[in-house]
């Protein structure tokens, strides 16, 4: 007699869907933080006195320390437990919160925000890498849609809930808001996530972690502090020198290493290269436009700090729209003929802003952002798809880090080399004749400095010239995207493989994600 005994699939978790939900609320606290704290410039420019290029770097110190760290942290939840990472990552994302609600000078909110990019960078991957071991494979789908809805749904309601909690509370409410939810993420994840790892996973690389971190924080350093220093002194070129030391050993270590953690031999395949840029240079505008539109929404218009919010929303709406739509033309006409003219829109978005003045009013302002956010959307969407589809299935992992590490590079870039544009076109044509020395360098700072200044002396016509001031450089910025975005659509065009070049057609080991890109 032969006994058939009946292997039995392990019943789910019924409680992995809790799981799953504190999950989606960590996600979305990184979401707000991609634009909450944009809304909230102005207003912690007014109250700590922060110049331009502080506000820049409040926004970029996260930027570069999550571009920097987001790969090694991976590879750590790999080796160590991605539990024990994630809870670790929302550990140090909610002790930064803390520090930044209480901080008192310019500095401190700078230190949080970086200590912020380290949380975020241990948080964003390894939430994403807990899924299998939560969730059967038929579920994962699910799973996955829903924690990127909830980082996607973060960016609009930022400046929403941001703009509210400014214009009932003090700003470092845009901090505390991430303590309770975080602080739940972090009990779920005690209690709810089991441990995973892979202990085949390759070893973190600190040396190349260190240069990519020193070479791009150098290279933002420059940029910001040029219109204050001057592009020709020794500090701005001693940067740009640096960085080009650092980043240039890093391409060569990577080059080198039989096992490199950013797979720069990537950039070899024309698709996943042309894509890249094109998906690069979305993050780069639209980060660079969330920067300056609070300033000029609230200094310039003198819109509070929810309507500021408020305002931003048509610039959402319109990637959201994209969101829905950009996969069906995708199908219909190609990834590089939608790239290609979402490009040329996105160029005439700007060069329609570029005529915005003083008294413009905001119907104006809604309507160029609303196409702009139409253009950066229907760029970036496929080019994100196309970059992957480009390469095999067993690339497809370090595809997704290089591309992500470059996006965030360029969302940094777009904060530092726009907001430097606008800040040393804004300080040249500032009238500050007659002020006090002090005074003066408070005016030429920033425009919530000017317009500070204005207030205590009372002279509406320094206040006038501020306004007059940013929209210049504002509208100086926004020929520049203008310009580039005609010049990445040519590219585009001209470099970009058509479907008969690239894709699953082509061949069968290719992931089947924007393939005709």
């Amino acid at each position: 007699m032969v006994t058939v005994t009946q292997q039995v699939e392990p019943r789910p978790d019924p409680r992995r869907w809790w799981a799953l939900g504190a999950l989606v609320a960590s996600m979305l606290v990184l979401g707000f933080d991609m634009t909450i704290l944009n809304v909230a410039l102005p207003t912690i420019a007014g109250e700590l006195g922060a110049t331009t290029g502080q506000q820049q770097w409040m926004a970029d110190a996260y930027i570069v320390v999550f571009a920097a760290l987001m790969l090694p942290a991976g590879l750590l939840g790999d080796r160590f437990g991605r539990r024990r990472m994630l809870i670790g990552g929302l550990g140090v994302f909610l002790a930064a919160s803390v520090v930044g609600a209480l901080a008192g000078d310019v500095g401190w909110v700078i230190a949080a925000r970086a200590l912020m990019g380290v949380g975020g960078a241990f948080v964003m991957p390894l939430a994403m890498s807990v899924i299998p071991s939560l969730f059967a494979r038929d579920e994962q789908t699910k799973a996955i849609g829903a924690i990127s809805a909830a980082s996607a749904l973060g960016m609009p309601l930022g400046p929403i809930i941001g703009g509210w909690l400014l214009d009932h509370f003090w700003w470092g409410s845009v901090f505390v808001l991430n303590v309770p939810m975080v602080a739940i993420g972090i009990t779920a994840c005690l209690f709810l996530l089991p441990e995973s790892r892979d202990p085949a996973a390759p070893k973190v690389d600190l040396v190349s972690t260190v240069l990519t971190a020193l070479g791009l924080g150098t290279l933002i350093y420059a940029i910001i502090e040029g219109p204050e220093k001057g592009w020709s002194s020794p500090v701005v070129l001693g940067g740009f020198l640096a960085s080009v030391v650092l980043i240039g050993a890093l391409v060569l270590r990577e080059r080198r290493s039989a096992r490199p953690m950013l797979d720069l031999s990537l950039l070899s395949h024309r698709g996943f290269l042309t894509n890249t840029l094109a998906a690069t240079l979305g993050m780069f505008i639209m980060a660079g436009m969330l920067f300056l539109l609070p300033q000029y929404l609230q200094a310039v218009l003198g819109i509070d700090s929810l309507g500021t919010g408020l305002r931003i929303v048509p610039m959402m709406g319109g990637m959201l729209v994209a969101a829905r739509l950009a996969q069906p033309l995708v199908a219909k006409f190609g990834a590089r003929a939608v790239i290609c003219v979402a490009l040329v829109v996105l160029a005439f978005a700007a060069f329609l802003g570029a005529r915005t003045t003083v008294d413009s009013g905001y119907g104006f302002t809604a309507l160029w952002l609303s196409i702009a956010g139409i253009g950066i959307a229907f760029a970036m969407i496929p080019a994100m798809g196309g970059a992957m589809g480009a390469l095999a299935k067993d690339q497809a992992g370090r595809g997704s880090g290089l591309l992500s590490t470059v996006r965030q590079t360029g969302s940094a870039l777009g904060v530092a080399l726009l907001g430097a544009l606008v800040s040393g076109a804004y300080a040249g044509r500032l009238a500050t004749a007659g002020l006090p020395d002090a005074a003066a360098d408070v005016a030429r700072d920033s425009v919530i400095g000017a317009h500070v200044v204005a207030g205590k002396l009372g002279d509406r016509a320094l206040a006038a010239s501020a306004d007059g001031a940013f929209v210049h450089g504002m509208n100086l910025a926004l020929v520049v995207i203008g310009i580039v975005a005609l010049a990445a659509a040519l590219l585009t065009a001209v470099l970009m493989p058509g479907p008969e070049k690239t894709g699953p057609a082509a061949d069968p080991e290719v992931a089947p994600v924007g393939a005709d890109a």
